[in-house]
């Protein structure tokens, strides 16, 4: 009997000590469910916003940020990321977060542009932003925050551009008033006359060069080439550029050479084709000295993304410094202002090869040593193949490259020789 109420005893012992610890451990796992996470604590987790904004939120091109009334982040666009303007869960832009505050004191939609630094450059660049802060239901404030980058660098560019313009125009016609003063002026004197009516004729021939260069950049950078493309023979866009300096070329005894140009053809408006290739040999005669040699060869490469066509037009002028050689692309930009007045430049030359080069899928370089003369190569794609050969023996062949040692693979290609100067 003793030993039966032992064993019970026993029992209810151990019962009660069950009991008692399923409670504490009940009562633990409440306490940790309560506790915050790294995941509940993340944005975007549990997010209270009302219907349907997550969905709106995510179709905007614009980077937006949802706070609530402790200023955390309760929403981010991975563009807000991309910016910056989200880190640790926080609103890093200081700017924007008083304007939230303001916004959630009082209700009011609020505006502004701000510049931000540019995450990853050390070079002081700034991103240029509108920010729109406006509240989202009764606790939660939207940011909404565009980026002006692109759009402040295009105004920019056409600002300079029709400061240029004006600028460039107004020579040319301020040359023409005071040459008419002249002339009536010298109404008496036929020599006078004949003297100032030339040079009323340089400076009409200059502002109209000039207006038809504005015209034909304005067409590269607005027309597509794609929609009016056909292949075109490199070897007639060749005999049309040296046709066009012929004259200027002849007073000045410069020989004009072209080889490596037969069957091959480029993908691509015509007419813009020609006037590149013509700007690029025009320049060349005119900062060439006297009694040298203009050579103008072509080759086919081949590339892995496609067979290209590569132009080089070479002359021995006064050549480019390094400063000047990142500039020479750029509108209105002249390495020499008083040489480029004297041959009747414009500045707009340059500009339109590169355009027209990257209208059509190319690329457009520069090779130059001062006091040696300059090589400037235009890459094209190639209007596919117009050449029979057997690609499958041998190394890629580069036309107008098949010396004595074989073909020359595209890889080791040397740049083309500088021509010699005549005797």
């Amino acid at each position: 009997m003793d030993v039966n109420a032992a064993v019970a005893a026993a029992a209810a012992i151990g019962g009660a000590c069950t009991g008692v610890i399923a409670m504490l451990a009940f009562r633990w796992s409440e306490r940790d469910q309560k506790k915050p996470t790294r995941t509940s604590m993340r944005p975007d987790s549990n997010a209270p916003l009302p219907p349907g904004v997550d969905t709106v939120l995510s179709v905007l091109s614009s980077s937006a940020v949802v706070l609530d009334e402790s200023d955390s982040v309760v929403k981010a666009s991975s563009a807000a990321y991309a910016l910056g303007l989200v880190r640790g869960g926080r609103l890093a832009v200081e700017a924007m977060l008083n304007m939230a505050r303001d916004t959630r004191r009082d209700g009011e939609i609020r505006q502004g542009e701000l510049d931000l630094p540019r995450r990853g450059t050390g070079r002081g660049e700034a991103l240029a932003v509108s920010a729109r802060v406006a509240p989202l239901g009764s606790r939660l404030v939207l940011l909404l925050v565009e980026d002006l980058t692109e759009a402040r660098r295009i105004e920019a560019v056409r600002r300079d551009f029709v400061a240029n313009v004006s600028h460039e125009l107004k020579t040319p016609v301020g040359a023409l008033s005071l040459l008419s003063e002249a002339v009536m002026d010298a109404s008496d004197d036929p020599e006078a006359v004949e003297r100032f009516a030339g040079r009323m004729q340089i400076e009409a021939t200059r502002l109209t060069n000039l207006v038809q260069e504005i015209i034909d950049l304005s067409r590269v950078q607005n027309d597509d080439p794609l929609e009016d493309s056909e292949p075109v023979r490199v070897d007639e866009l060749v005999a049309e550029a040296i046709d066009r300096c012929r004259q200027q070329a002849g007073s000045k005894q410069i020989t004009m050479a072209a080889g490596g140009t037969a069957e091959l053809r480029i993908w691509g408006n015509r007419g813009q084709l020609a006037a590149a290739l013509g700007n690029l040999v025009e320049n060349a005669v005119n900062y060439s000295p006297a009694r040298t040699r203009v050579g103008i060869a072509a080759r086919r490469l081949s590339l892995p993304g496609g067979d290209q066509i590569e132009i080089a037009v070479t002359d021995q002028g006064i050549g480019i410094s390094e400063k000047d050689r990142e500039r020479v692309f750029e509108r209105f930009y002249r390495v020499d202002p008083a040489r480029s007045r004297a041959t009747g430049g414009t500045g707009l030359g340059l500009a339109i090869v590169k355009h027209v080069a990257a209208s059509h899928g190319g690329e457009v370089t520069v090779w130059s040593s001062e006091g040696q003369g300059s090589t400037f190569t235009l890459r094209l794609p190639e209007a596919g193949s117009v050449r029979e050969r057997d690609r499958s023996s041998g190394p890629p062949v580069v036309n107008g490259d098949e010396g004595p040692h074989g073909p020359a693979h595209p890889d080791t290609l040397e740049p083309f020789p500088a021509p010699e100067v005549l005797p």
